[in-house]
């Protein structure tokens, strides 16, 4: 059997997949790519992920870096200010973060997930060292002194210096070097689409709590001359099976209810998806030429932008250290300080998260005017707010 031999190997062809390998690859490195299943590139084809992504500041600039921020930028919209709203007492609790507190750049961009695809395998055909393998998946691999010995679905083998597990929540490359997770569930599920509404965003975005989960509009440009916003409504899970199968009016109606009217009435501008909701962290970031990222190494719920936001941060990391010492690339001093820089990180943000989820859910008036009162609290705290924000961006 024929071997070639490259850099790094990525296993996925996702969002956090596809930067990676126009990250590594703009830096210099070789790099091959594989996916089992093409990316969709366009919103109408069957299996286009209708969902945004919310780049924050730093993310912003790991892409840029990566050549790819000139190709997004024509098509994100900006975040300026999150707002939380609580609806779930009798006294509405509204309260804004503003990004012009922290910085005189917004708090990032909002993009959708089939455009972002499209652009960055366009990057990726401009680059001549990465070599992208879409209907090709990572079957195996065997860890040797100085390379990784990776068979492919279609059998074929490589040797790479460095495989980077970048292959989902049930990351194929992380099974196979036997690393387990630790998994919380909630019971719940997401179910997002896009909405038009009379109301201009104002690059607002918003993040509406009653019970269940958040009920989040995140803006997008507008469609058809209409303000228009992704959503990510949050929820119990057979209630979210419910809600799908509810017939067009019958879920604006719905949605119209959960948002309780603050855009004005919401029209759907697209299909539904709906989407699982856990936590999970892997027991290891790395094994032997092997380092985990993004969903391969940890989930959350989709709160604060932070999901693929630390994702980049981990492609940043190992970017770092590869640069810094190319001729260690995937050695076990070079794994350990990905571990020792990123495990921590992790582990805080999903903390976080988890809690913040959980006051979410709560569907006890009591419990919900304590999350209300909690808002409030860490609100009117300016240094608290602030240091909020920072952490909000990947800072601290």
């Amino acid at each position: 059997m024929k071997q070639t031999s490259t850099d790094i190997l990525i296993a996925g062809g996702g969002v956090a997949g596809l930067t990676a390998a126009a990250a590594f690859g703009t830096a210099g490195f070789d790099v091959t790519i594989v996916d089992p299943t093409p990316p969709v590139t366009t919103s109408d084809a069957e299996g286009s992920d209708l969902r945004t992504t919310a780049f924050l500041q730093p993310a912003q600039q790991f892409l840029e870096a990566a050549g790819l921020w000139t190709r997004l930028a024509p098509y994100a919209t900006q975040l300026q200010v999150m707002r939380i709203v609580d609806i779930g007492t009798d006294a509405h609790v509204t309260r804004d973060f503003n990004a012009a507190d922290i910085s005189d750049k917004p708090f990032g961009w909002n993009l959708p997930n089939w455009l972002l695809r499209r652009e960055m395998v366009t990057r990726l055909a401009d680059l001549p060292n990465v070599d992208f393998r879409p209907d090709i998946g990572f079957a195996r691999m065997l860890a040797r002194r100085d390379a990784a010995i990776v068979t492919l679905s279609d059998n074929s083998q490589l040797a790479a210096k460095l495989v980077i597990g970048a292959d989902g929540r049930g990351s194929a490359v992380r099974q196979s070097t036997g690393i387990g997770v630790k998994t919380m569930r909630y019971g719940q599920k997401a179910v997002t689409f896009a909405v038009t509404h009379d109301a201009p965003h104002d690059n607002v975005s918003t993040e509406i709590h009653r019970s269940g989960g958040p009920f989040t509009l995140v803006p997008l440009p507008d469609h058809d001359g209409r303000p228009c916003s992704a959503v990510v409504w949050m929820e119990h899970g057979a209630e979210v099976s419910r809600l799908a199968a509810l017939g067009e009016h019958a879920f604006e109606a719905a949605a119209n209810d959960r948002s309780a009217l603050l855009y004005g009435p919401l029209k759907l501008a697209s299909r539904r998806s709906v989407w699982p909701i856990i936590s999970q962290f892997a027991h290891d970031l790395t094994a032997p030429r092997t380092a985990l990222v993004a969903e391969a190494a940890h989930v959350m719920p989709p709160i604060g932008a932070q999901g693929l936001n630390m994702s980049l941060r981990d492609l940043s990391c190992l970017l770092e250290l590869a640069v810094a010492q190319p001729d260690q690339l995937g050695a076990p001093a070079m794994l350990d300080t990905y571990t020792r820089k990123r495990h921590p990180d992790i582990k805080l943000r999903i903390t976080g998260i988890d809690a913040l989820n959980r006051a979410s859910i709560a569907g006890s008036p009591t419990m919900q005017a304590l999350r209300a009162k909690g808002i409030e609290a860490l609100y009117g705290v300016t240094p608290v707010r602030r240091t909020l924000m920072q952490m909000g961006l990947g800072a601290g």
